[in-house]
Order: C-alpha cells, then sequence, then structure tokens
C-alpha cells in the first residue's frame, strides 16, 4: 500500500494527465499521481524519461534485461510489474523477463546478456560492486558509447525503483494484463488451426 496519499482534487490538470495515461497505458501510474503532490519533481521526471526514451546506441534487450535486473535488486515490484509489460510490448522474449531474478542459472541468456544483467545487479548493490573485469568483458561485444548508455539506464532505473518502493508503490497487475493476452492469443491460434486443419482435404482424395 503507498505511503502517501494518491487522490488529488479533480482539477481540469489532474483530468488530462489521467486521461493521458488510462490512453498510453491503460491505467493511472501510480509514480505519476505520487509525483504530482510536488510538480515540479513530476515535470523533471517526465522529462528525463522522455529523453532517456531517445537514446538508441544500446541494445534494447540488453537495456531492458539491465532495467529488470536492477529493478529486481531493488524488489521494486511496481518496476518489475510495469517493466515487463513494457518491454513485453517492445519485443523482448518473455522466457528472458521472466526469469530475471534466475538469471545465473537460466538457459535463456547468452553470454553477453548474462553480462549486462550481472553488471546491473553490481551496479545497484550497495557499495557498489561493479569490477574493472566486468567492465573489459562488456566492451568485448559493445562500444564505449554503448556502456554508457546502458550504465545510464542502469542508474535510472535504480532511481526510479528506490523512489517507488521507499514511496510504497507496488504492483498495478500490468503483467498479468500481458499474460492474459499472451493466453487468449494461444487458444485464439489453435483454434483457428484446429478450424484450418478441418477444412483442408484429406491426404490422397480424389477430386
Amino acid at each position: 500500500m503507498a505511503r502517501i496519499p494518491l487522490e488529488h482534487r479533480r482539477t481540469v490538470k489532474v483530468r488530462l494527465l489521467e486521461f493521458y495515461s488510462r490512453r498510453r497505458y491503460g491505467k493511472v501510474l501510480e509514480p505519476g499521481l505520487a509525483a504530482l503532490h510536488q510538480p515540479q519533481v513530476l515535470r523533471a521526471m517526465v522529462s528525463n524519461e522522455a529523453k532517456a526514451a531517445r537514446w538508441n546506441m544500446a541494445n534494447p534487450t540488453h537495456k531492458a534485461l539491465a532495467v529488470m535486473a536492477a529493478a529486481a535488486q531493488i524488489e521494486c515490484s511496481w518496476c518489475m510489474d510495469f517493466g515487463y509489460w513494457e518491454y513485453h510490448h517492445q519485443g523482448v522474449p518473455e522466457n528472458k523477463l521472466r526469469e530475471i531474478n534466475t538469471w545465473q542459472t537460466s538457459d535463456v541468456y547468452t553470454d553477453t546478456e548474462r553480462a549486462v544483467i550481472g553488471y546491473a545487479v553490481a551496479m545497484t548493490q550497495t557499495p557498489l560492486a561493479v569490477t574493472d573485469e566486468m567492465v573489459a568483458r562488456l566492451l568485448q561485444d559493445m562500444s564505449v558509447a554503448e556502456l554508457v548508455e546502458l550504465t545510464a539506464m542502469v542508474a535510472l532505473e535504480n532511481q526510479r525503483s528506490r523512489l517507488n518502493s521507499a514511496l510504497g508503490l507496488t504492483s498495478q497487475g500490468f503483467k498479468d494484463s500481458c499474460e492474459l493476452r499472451s493466453a487468449g492469443g494461444s487458444a485464439e491460434s489453435e483454434q483457428r488451426s484446429e478450424a484450418s486443419a478441418t477444412l483442408q482435404p484429406t491426404a490422397g482424395r480424389a477430386d
């Protein structure tokens, strides 16, 4: 449960923000409601996120895994939930998102992806646990610019996760909606396959 109130006086500004959030995300994002108590903070957060969304040098899957690993390390359920939804819609494989907590033993990650996750975890620990060897390993598969962007994404997620966790914000059910759609899509696909098989002529049938 949130540690601060998330309700606001129903001004035109609040209504517009809620309308925009529902239209884009399907729900009103609680971090936005929390930050709305201090409009300068909300504006800074929105501006920062918009700028970060335009960073395009680092591998998108690497960034997604690094962000999810940082959120998992901090145990921010809101960030894990929303991150799953966001990266699912960006095309990151679901098994890579689901198994982030077992990354050390899971076989769904490449060696580079495992190095990225380990770097994000080490960067999120207190005290910092990043080593020269970790950075050298990453630079075998990415440029310095890509590494800087990846590091900045982990730092940004640390800010998000620590802010949301401190304010008591928890999952809003974004991940569940992805899984429901996936399950529905699988069922529909099976039904279409069965219907198609029924309509197919039997092998060797004479015309």
